[in-house]
């Protein structure tokens, strides 16, 4: 699908451009399985963006970019004329049913690959192989390290933990595209590069099997551990992503900042393999940065380009490119729980890389050729490489 386009440019060159870019099939890097049951108002909202839902303050989340975004591009897609209002779109939504919205904004993307994170709600959400039957594409498994290490904590406590946790992630690794970690949620990216030997390892699985005894939730939130998952999942070669920037209330931004993580980055270099920064704002400039200067970095600004709004987009990702090299930056929408992100995610990010690639073609910085062999890149050639998934089986 093309993206939406506010004006009539008579740029030819301008025009083959959008045409490119809105039919370039995508490989979404990151997100997540989606909701299948019916949603009253407040649940919708509070999936549309990093918000709990909608509070006594600031009233309707649909009175946001996203929900500005929703009721334009969405509504068409279901059948309503665009900037339907909410309770209109929800209507609609409801009259149609999940499974049938699921189907027609999911298929809208032109996405043909998405690597989805199975560690956040699980239970409430889509696996990988049915997020692939209802769109009709690829899915693969991104696993997530705390997650992991949780679930051996569970089963089997601090005893032989570091053991069984190289067994889990070695096991994962088979099938898997890439692990995440959510450090910055837990700990802070501001990590040290060292990989922690087996006695701290040790030592810090009995002080969190301590804290589960005392009654609080087997949630990961040890520096230590977080490095040793890292390093364990390094060693299998396989991609891992890391969380950078903005996110719910539950981040500590100050600390999500991708400078951070310089010192560990410096620590992998020789390894070569890939490290993946997702969302990154407002820290994308460091990012573009770090992607310049360590070759096995790479970046996007998935989750940030709906949540900024049209408007916004084609800025933040011009912003990004100042200094990443075009080979390092992916396509993402984190999706979660809505298949609306999805839909959202594709088109504004179609229609900011049009906007940016028709810019610096009619300045002449760049050629036409160059500008479409650049979107192909970022599109899904970038993480069809870095992730190999030539060379393995999806679901769907």
């Amino acid at each position: 699908m093309a993206p939406f386009r506010d004006d009539t440019r008579g740029n030819h060159g301008g025009d083959r451009i959008a045409a490119l870019v809105g039919a370039v099939p995508l490989v979404d890097h990151h997100c997540h399985g989606i909701v299948r049951t019916p949603l009253t108002r407040p649940e919708f909202e509070s999936l549309l963006c990093e918000a709990d839902g909608p509070g006594p303050w600031h009233g309707s989340l649909f009175d946001t970019q996203i929900g500005f975004a929703v009721r334009r591009l969405c509504a068409p897609v279901l059948g309503l004329e665009p900037h339907a209002d909410p309770d209109t779109y929800l209507a609609r939504r409801a009259e149609l049913g999940p499974d049938e919205v699921n189907r027609l904004l999911l298929r809208s993307t032109g996405v043909t690959e998405y690597l989805v994170d199975t560690g956040f709600s699980p239970e409430h959400s889509t696996t990988p192989e049915e997020l692939a039957a209802c769109t009709g594409a690829t899915a693969h498994e991104v696993v997530r390290l705390e997650a992991l290490a949780e679930q051996v904590m569970i089963e089997h406590g601090p005893r032989d933990f570091a053991d069984r946790c190289r067994e889990q992630v070695k096991r994962a690794a088979r099938t898997a595209v890439a692990f995440k970690t959510v450090a910055a949620y837990r700990v802070g990216l501001d990590l040290a590069p060292e990989h922690p030997s087996d006695a701290a390892v040790f030592t810090a699985s009995v002080r969190w099997a301590s804290d589960i005894e005392r009654g609080l939730p087997p949630r990961m939130v040890d520096e230590t551990l977080t490095r040793f998952l890292i390093w364990t999942a390094l060693d299998t070669r396989v991609p891992i992503q890391f969380h950078v920037g903005y996110g719910d209330a539950d981040i500590d931004l100050a600390r999500a900042d991708p400078l951070l993580l310089m010192p560990l980055l410096r620590a992998t270099a020789a390894l070569n393999v890939p490290i993946m920064l997702l969302h990154n704002y407002p820290f994308h400039r460091h990012a573009g940065y770090l992607a310049q200067v360590f070759d096995h970095v790479f970046v996007d600004v998935g989750l940030s380009l709906h949540n900024v709004g049209t408007a916004g987009a084609a800025r933040i990702l011009g912003e990004l490119l100042e200094l990443a090299p075009f080979g390092s930056v992916l396509f993402s929408t984190d999706g979660y729980g809505l298949p609306e992100l999805f839909h959202v995610g594709a088109q504004v990010f179609r229609q900011a890389l049009s906007e940016y690639l028709e810019t610096v073609v009619a300045q002449d910085q760049w050629t036409e050729s160059d500008a479409i062999r650049v979107a192909r890149m970022i599109a899904e050639g970038n993480a069809r490489r870095a992730y190999r998934l030539g060379d393995r089986t999806g679901s769907g």
